[in-house]
């Protein structure tokens, strides 16, 4: 099977950020929460002194901090692993990591710190599409750089963002293909159940209109939004249940950050098995399952670019780094540690930036972005990934996996090459 499938105004992230309320160099660097004094021309900043700063913007505290952290720790790797071997042009990565503790409008507030005060080349960071949407107003207007690792809505085609998670086309609509399809039981009902914020909804638009494209009915779709943070999903999967009566019916899930937790808990409470209500996450991987007994929820599905349990040199190298770096700096459950799409995205997405600079020869935003046009890298994912040339996303592979009984998941399926993104989704107006 084959899945070849400007900007938002201040006043537009307004409204999403309303929306998502209403909805809702070698060693380990202290997280910073302070601004401290730097010089006022930010590019001699970065590429004048000892060493090239680089901000991390990841929720440490909140409620994305079961996901984000993964993140930060990812880039800490990195950034040492970069360092061990010369560093950039030279000069050693110095991480700037700031905590804007799941908090939607600081994320903008410490993006501002890292570029004007912090004097950061580059920024990596943010999950969420409402974090994101805070950031882009903010590295537009001062020019600054945001590579965002995680899978989003699409929409939106940045200069100043490289989008290294997948856009719908490397995810969602392929999910919902599978679904449909023979391996995937053939559903005919489908639920729609997500976080109440910008991503979820986005995509939920999308995938309603392409199922509807398919013939299926607006009865035969439920679509229900909680708030960050939400615990208590006894209704909401007892109302699953009622609605998959009579009809084959799958659930796509946009449920972000530690509510995953209780939704997954509820699912094997109430005794829901993949054969029955196959449950296909967008949102969930393996970090997020490693405190679940994940034993009665065997059989349902994530659909990723990367997951941990692939076999390929690369991979086995990369999840080896990974560990090391977990006891090496006494992380918790260091010797638990999972990899998960996210982190690879941020791993690819550094070391992309490294070649980008290293090819302009300096960190000027302007010129590095030039430079990232074509970029190629040999992810853990066993593909080789390539930054589109023209739209700011990398070409990515899609693959859909089965969680085991011990948290990994089997992949059941994956695209027998990259995808090139689609920023804006053919099935929905711009």
């Amino acid at each position: 099977m084959m899945f070849q499938q400007k900007m938002f105004s201040k006043t537009l992230l307004a409204v999403a950020m309303m929306g998502s309320i209403a909805l809702t160099a070698c060693s380990k660097p202290a997280d910073k929460t302070e601004a401290k004094p730097a010089a006022e021309n930010k590019s001699a900043t970065a590429t004048g002194g000892d060493t090239i700063k680089v901000g991390i913007l990841h929720s440490l505290s909140g409620t994305m901090a079961i996901s984000e952290t993964s993140l930060k720790d990812t880039a800490l790797m990195a950034i040492n692993e970069i360092n061990a071997k010369g560093g950039v042009m030279g000069k050693k990565l110095e991480p700037v990591v700031v905590d804007p503790a799941s908090d939607w409008p600081l994320f903008a507030e410490k993006a501002r710190q890292l570029i004007t005060q912090d004097k950061v080349a580059v920024i990596f960071g943010c999950w969420t599409s409402v974090s994101r949407k805070s950031v882009l107003p903010v590295v537009e207007e001062l020019n600054g750089l945001l590579f965002y690792p995680v899978q989003y809505e699409g929409q939106e085609q940045s200069k100043n963002i490289f989008y290294t998670g997948a856009a719908p086309n490397q995810q969602a609509i392929p999910a919902v293909e599978y679904l449909m399809g023979e391996e995937g039981g053939k559903a005919q009902r489908f639920v729609l159940l997500g976080t109440d914020y910008v991503y979820p909804r986005t995509t939920n638009k999308i995938l309603r209109a392409f199922l509807k494209s398919k013939g299926v009915a607006d009865a035969d779709i439920m679509e229900e939004y909680t708030p960050f943070g939400h615990s208590n999903y006894q209704t909401i999967v007892g109302n699953i249940k009622k609605f998959a009566a009579g009809k084959k019916t799958a659930v796509i899930s946009t449920i972000n950050g530690d509510s995953n937790v209780p939704f997954y808990r509820e699912l094997g409470n109430q005794g829901i098995k993949a054969s029955d209500i196959p449950v296909m996450a967008f949102s969930v991987g393996e970090e997020e399952l490693r405190g679940i007994d994940t034993k009665p929820l065997v059989g349902h599905l994530a659909s990723w670019n990367y997951f941990m349990s692939v076999k390929n040199p690369v991979n086995t190298e990369f999840v080896n780094k990974m560990k090391q770096y977990a006891v090496e700096y006494k992380l918790p459950n260091a010797s638990k540690l999972v990899t998960n799409d996210p982190m690879e995205a941020t791993y690819v997405g550094i070391n992309m930036w490294k070649q980008a600079v290293e090819k302009a020869g300096t960190t000027d935003v302007d010129k590095v972005r030039e430079a990232m046009a074509g970029q190629s890298f040999k992810a853990p994912s066993g593909y080789t990934l390539s930054m589109d040339a023209t739209n700011h996303h990398l070409h990515k592979p899609v693959m859909i996996g089965q969680i085991r009984g011990d948290g990994q998941f089997d992949v059941v399926y994956k695209s027998p090459q990259p995808i090139k993104a689609e920023p804006w989704s053919p099935y929905i107006p711009k």
